[in-house]
């Protein structure tokens, strides 16, 4: 089975796997390999088409177990090894690989021609299933598939969260209509199938990739699946306590107990009020923020002054001060 061709080329390093890649990642590098060189893909381009030979001939040996233990052996018995075809009365060498594989009786490896019609049980079977036909021949490899458009689209934050149906132009003039997802973050990817380009050849359509772009909302902000909004509340309300309302995004606001002594930065929660997506809902994160006055009457500058004689000997700056030293 072996010819001088099996010392003189690494199959291995050919399709671009280690020596122990099992069946299946070979298969797999293949498939990969032969889409990137095939003719078809690469109308007349004669490198593509001798780099689609050689991935084709080293595949040929390494998916055949016999084959590939037989050609490890010939690689591994170094530089002095020299193989030949068989000639007159010997059992068929290399070129048989080829020779039945492609109809030629025994013409040699190296003049061995990738026909395009070929019995079924070659190269033609793997193709057949990777190109989306049976068995036949290189020749019937079905319709070109029409290629991806990129897009991009800006939708208002509300939308992102709740998911809607826009109506968008495509470049051509043509009115689609896309469905956006509720809990759509901002730069994600939608895949709107079958929308890009026709194929050219009667195949499927390309798809249109959308990037959407989610405006900021003047309130609310995304955390996940969490919204999170801002929450002023007065001095009085956090030192005694009180309860206020909270907005809620696109519905009435929720009222929310203020403990008393809440300092700002608190985060108070409502369950189940932020981004309700496929992937499970969020909260509402309330951030309470003490807000200070920035006018006062002299009668309310004097009821302060009053409170401040009276206040707790608290230095708030005790704790920061002291870890600032360590």
């Amino acid at each position: 089975m072996a010819s001088q061709d099996w010392f003189d080329k690494d199959f291995y390093k050919v399709l671009g796997v280690s020596k122990d890649i099992s069946d299946a990642d070979l298969k797999k590098a293949y498939r990969k390999l032969a889409r990137q060189y095939h003719p078809d893909s690469n109308q007349g381009d004669a490198k593509a088409e001798s780099r689609f030979k050689e991935i084709s001939e080293a595949y040929s040996v390494l998916s055949d177990a016999e084959q590939r233990k037989e050609y490890d052996q010939i690689r591994a018995m170094g530089s002095g090894a020299r193989f030949t075809a068989g000639g007159g009365g010997q059992g068929g060498g290399f070129e048989d690989v080829f020779g039945g594989m492609f109809g030629q009786g025994g013409g040699g490896a190296r003049g061995a021609s990738y026909s395009y019609q070929q019995a079924p049980g070659g190269f033609d079977d793997i193709l057949g299933g990777m190109f989306g036909r049976g068995g036949g021949g290189f020749g019937a490899y079905g319709p070109t598939r029409g290629r991806d458009v990129t897009a991009r689209t800006t939708i208002d934050f509300i939308t992102a969260v709740k998911g809607d149906t826009i109506k968008l132009q495509t470049a051509d003039g043509k009115p689609i209509t896309v469905k956006i997802p509720a809990g759509v973050a901002d730069q994600q990817k939608i895949k709107l199938r079958g929308k890009g380009e026709p194929s050219p050849d009667g195949g499927e359509p390309g798809d249109i990739v959308l990037t959407v772009s989610v405006r900021k909302h003047p309130v609310f902000e995304r955390d996940g699946l969490n919204l999170r909004v801002n929450v002023p509340v007065t001095f009085v309300e956090a030192t005694l306590g009180a309860t206020i309302e909270v907005p809620t995004l696109g519905g009435a606001p929720v009222k929310l107990k203020v403990a008393a002594g809440t300092p700002s930065g608190r985060v108070l929660r409502v369950k189940g009020r932020g981004v309700e997506s496929s992937k499970g809902k969020g909260d509402l994160l309330a951030v309470v923020q003490v807000a200070v006055p920035s006018h006062l009457s002299p009668a309310q500058r004097e009821a302060l002054e009053a409170f401040h004689a009276v206040e707790p000997a608290e230095n708030p700056r005790t704790e920061l001060l002291a870890k600032a030293r360590e």
